[in-house]
């Protein structure tokens, strides 16, 4: 709006049939987190014709606010009670939360600060053409470019903060991964080491290992994050684990201030060995 620093986010969610009353109430307990942190303020429509529907409307104080709000703990810690009680689909509409300067929204934000744990996350697979390859920036700003640029920093963003979580007591080289699955869902890993190296894993591995184990079969892209000048590509065991369990991935690499370069992953790893070669389906 002329003359205001305020910002709206709309998020369309679905929720598991008679979880209505629980996700309603973590809703309120968000609002009341976002009032009286002075974030914004938070207003729940649930769909009169479709009960499990909800519209997800967030009213922030600033750009400034929303980016705070995403770094929060305490909210985080709701989203994170939250997402494993109830079967949540979402479906991101609006997201006018991000900076803007005189000349406009700033659609490629420096990726420094969004969660992604909760509602802010999208469920259509709106990507890029197989085999296309972006480096640095894009300049195709369009909506759906904007939705696709948004959507990326909150997957680097949720990687930046699994990276704090390494265990790099050896070599002082953190790692952190954030894996989206088909249907939304951020689950992260970082890098653990052990005095015995060769029992070191990956934080890209650590991140599929933990989504196979919770039961998802099917994901969309992975970020990896370190802090490096350079892109820290996934190392060649990670690759063939990605490729595996996940496809033709979208690999997204950056480090603590910004993303770096996105590929995809046949072409980090060309003529791969799958389950193709053993005469069985993938």
């Amino acid at each position: 709006m002329p003359g205001s620093d305020s910002r709206v986010s709309v998020i369309v969610v679905d929720v598991a049939p008679g979880r209505e009353p629980e996700y309603a109430r973590l809703a309120r307990e968000l609002d009341a987190l976002l009032r009286r942190k002075e974030y914004g303020w938070h207003e729940l429509i649930q769909d009169q014709l479709v009960p499990s529907r909800f519209y997800d409307i967030r009213h922030w104080a600033s750009a400034q606010a929303a980016e705070l709000c995403h770094h929060d703990p305490d909210v985080r810690a709701i989203w994170q009670k939250l997402d494993p009680a109830i079967d949540l689909r979402l479906t991101h509409l609006v997201d006018l939360a991000a900076l803007v300067t005189e000349a406009g929204p700033i659609v490629e934000r420096r990726r420094g600060g969004d969660r992604r744990t909760g509602l802010d996350r999208r469920v259509r697979n709106v990507g890029r053409a197989e085999g296309d390859r972006r480096l640095g920036t894009d300049r195709r700003v369009g909506p759906r470019r904007a939705t696709e640029r948004a959507a990326g920093d909150r997957l680097v963003a949720r990687a930046r903060e699994a990276r704090e979580q390494a265990r790099a007591t050896f070599s002082g080289f953190k790692v952190g991964a954030a894996l989206e699955t088909a249907d939304g869902r951020i689950i992260t890993g970082c890098n653990i080491e052990n005095a015995t190296y060769g029992l070191t894993i990956c934080a890209e591995r650590v991140a599929v290992f933990k989504a196979l184990s919770e039961g998802y079969r099917e994901f969309k892209r992975i970020a990896v994050v370190a802090d490096t000048e350079e892109p820290a590509s996934p190392c060649g065991p990670c690759r063939q684990i990605l490729w595996e369990f996940g496809g033709n991935l979208e690999v997204i690499l950056a480090n603590l201030h910004e993303e770096q370069g996105t590929f995809w992953l046949k072409d980090l790893l060309p003529l791969p060995f799958d389950a193709r070669l053993l005469g069985k389906d993938r």
